[in-house]
């Protein structure tokens, strides 16, 4: 028989702590993997506010919990995509939009810049799946509207903008750009290469 004076956490409370702590545990581990690729679990569960063995009862090995933040990774980024209006924005716009979208998720996530490097496993919604499929169809809506240049494949130019990105972000990450730098060559460049008609 339940006693109805029970001063036991009720389920529900039960379950609002987990999820504040596991997105306590996650954004640490998005900071400390940020900076330090090789932390340990010691190290994010300082950072997060909570013990060690915390960590471990919401992630069962650090392996575990680099996919669980690689996942959320992924989500966020899908989400500043469907936040950025890329299907409706005048085309010139919508790209800068793209690129704005991947500077803010690079600049939460810098440990994906390096994801081969660090051993981060691919999340199930991979952005390499996804983010081109939705820069091809912006490039070929700005081909429809004339303001990209039909001249060559819309994969070709989503892989090219793509590798533009890539190449700005480790300039930033060696030092020889500067954040505002890289960003400004990086949208001039992939306006160039997709033959924008017109800058806004």
């Amino acid at each position: 028989m339940v006693d109805p004076h029970d001063t036991a956490t009720p389920p529900r409370r039960r379950r609002s702590d987990a999820r504040r702590s596991i997105d306590a545990i996650l954004d640490a581990a998005r900071v400390v993997l940020g900076e330090r690729p090789d932390a340990g679990m010691e190290d994010i569960a300082a950072t997060a506010g909570v013990t060690r063995q915390t960590v471990y009862a919401h992630f069962s090995s650090r392996d575990a919990l680099v996919a669980a933040l690689v996942e959320a990774a992924a989500a966020e980024y899908a989400a500043l995509l469907d936040d950025a209006g890329l299907d409706t924005a005048p085309p010139v716009d919508a790209l800068a939009r793209f690129l704005g979208a991947g500077w803010r998720f690079l600049d939460r996530y810098p440990l994906v810049q390096n994801a081969a490097a660090a051993g981060i496993p691919r999340p199930d919604n991979d952005p390499h799946d996804f983010a081109p499929v939705r820069l091809e169809r912006l490039i070929r809506r700005g081909r429809h509207t004339g303001d990209f240049d039909p001249a060559l494949p819309e994969d070709w130019l989503a892989a090219a903008v793509l590798g533009l990105q890539h190449t700005a972000a480790a300039h930033i990450a060696t030092g020889r750009l500067t954040a505002q730098e890289a960003e400004a060559l990086c949208l001039e460049s992939a306006l160039r290469l997709c033959g924008a008609k017109a800058r806004r």
